[in-house]
């Protein structure tokens, strides 16, 4: 495997940055994930977007033009030969001292690794995914708005260990309100009486790049979409249940702290919206 890290591309066991970065010492930095379809990134231009919004708003100074970037993330796809694979991309505040002052932090690193990736074994896009509501509350968005997508993951790494203890491979997280917020790292949706309905930022969600192509794809199909609180109660009562991620891409989930979704089976407009991503991933 090989690394870009800004510029040059280093061996897997050589790719490294200074353990005095910001990146490492504070997760003071941003990132993305994306795919790859038959060698095309998915919504390239939507992760740059969302990439230079975050970096903005810690006030990170992104060293190399967007477009730089993006031809950035392809020459690291063909240096590895991967065609369809997982892209992470970071940049890092760079160096600074153990101190948290980041005006002495410089030199930003950018980061782009391509790998074969397997979110969920093939099997659970087949019977679906057991869920458990974690006790990790999901970050209040006045305190760090969930639209920047930064390197400190503390929140959802601990209920991505509350999910593991339970033998499931995501969780669902609350915001401070007891709302459904999200997964450790997906959107959540439900389908009820034939409308899909998802938590509004305002439940301190990350807006998806994945979620948003799945409204886009729903209104497309004619199905009503509405962004909304929602509580525990109407997952239970949905007729279907799926998450959305760059990663996971549509995933349907069949159970909730135990209890059955709906007939306990990934329902038919969960399979019809995720054929249709699949036809938007070859576009």
């Amino acid at each position: 495997m090989q690394v870009y890290i800004s510029g040059k591309f280093f061996d897997k066991e050589n790719a490294k940055i200074s353990v005095f970065d910001h990146g490492l010492l504070y997760g003071d930095g941003v990132f993305e994930g994306m795919r790859a379809y038959n060698g095309k990134v998915f919504r390239l231009r939507e992760h740059m977007i969302r990439l230079g919004n975050s970096a903005r708003a810690l006030m990170i100074d992104i060293p190399i033009p967007l477009e730089e970037m993006e031809a950035a993330v392809y020459e690291t796809l063909n240096v590895n030969n991967i065609k369809n694979g997982y892209i992470r991309l970071l940049v890092t505040r760079g160096i600074g001292t153990l101190g948290l002052d980041a005006h002495l932090c410089s030199d930003p690193q950018v980061v782009i690794i391509a790998a074969h990736l397997a979110m969920y074994p093939a099997e659970l896009y087949e019977k679906g995914l057991d869920i458990v509501t974690a006790s990790t509350v999901r970050t209040n968005p006045a305190m760090v708005s969930p639209q920047i997508k930064s390197m400190n993951y503390l929140n959802n790494v601990l209920a991505k260990i509350e999910g593991h203890l339970a033998g499931c491979a995501e969780v669902l997280m609350l915001n401070t309100k007891g709302e459904v917020a999200e997964c450790s790292g997906d959107n959540i949706f439900i389908i009820s009486k034939g409308k899909l309905h998802t938590p509004p930022p305002e439940a301190g969600i990350l807006e998806g790049i994945t979620r948003q192509t799945v409204i886009d794809i729903a209104l497309d199909m004619g199905i009503p979409v509405r962004e909304l609180p929602m509580t525990r109660y109407d997952i239970f009562a949905a007729d279907e249940c799926f998450l959305t991620g760059s990663g996971a891409e549509l995933i349907p989930v069949v159970k909730l702290d135990g209890r059955i979704i709906g007939d306990g089976k990934p329902g038919a407009m969960t399979k019809k919206l995720l054929d249709r991503f699949h036809e938007e991933t070859k576009k």
